[in-house]
């Protein structure tokens, strides 16, 4: 069993809780797949926090917001104290501008009906609404008027 946990650990990293179920699903005892991910753990083969700031900054720099993000590292079993940690190393505002810009061009939504399906893209893509205000440059004075 350390042998299939370092074959797949020298492929790429895994949070420990995607290893535990990687490995309990190829048959082997769940006592035994803990100990074997608490002596990787020990030689820093398996690092949680190392994955989670990994995860973070792939899938920012590929316009993926924090929502989505945590959502998934959630799923991976992260605990939340390492999944704020991560994100808050991060500065999601620009990169949500950014996003904007990839799919839409780069001047700002000009009509109600343009802003609204630019900040449905960014929602999508997991960005906060903060992030979505900041990118899409909207004004809390502005006039809502759905048909222009």
């Amino acid at each position: 069993m350390r042998a299939a946990a370092a074959a797949l650990l020298a492929r790429r990293d895994y949070a420990s809780g995607e290893l535990h179920r990687k490995l309990a699903g190829k048959g082997h005892a769940p006592s035994d797949v803990d100990a074997v991910i608490a002596e990787f753990c020990a030689k820093h083969l398996l690092d949680d926090a190392r994955y989670a700031g990994r995860y973070v900054a792939w899938h920012a720099a590929r316009g993926h917001g924090p929502v989505r993000i945590r959502r998934d590292l959630r799923a991976l079993g992260l605990p939340a104290e390492l999944i704020e940690a991560a994100l808050g190393a991060t500065d999601f505002a620009p990169l949500a501008l950014a996003a904007r810009a990839r799919k839409f061009g780069p001047t700002p939504p000009a009509s109600f009906r343009e802003k609204a399906r630019q900040a449905r893209f960014l929602q999508y893509r997991g960005f906060s609404a903060d992030d979505i205000r900041s990118a899409l440059g909207f004004d809390p004075g502005d006039t809502l008027d759905p048909d222009t």
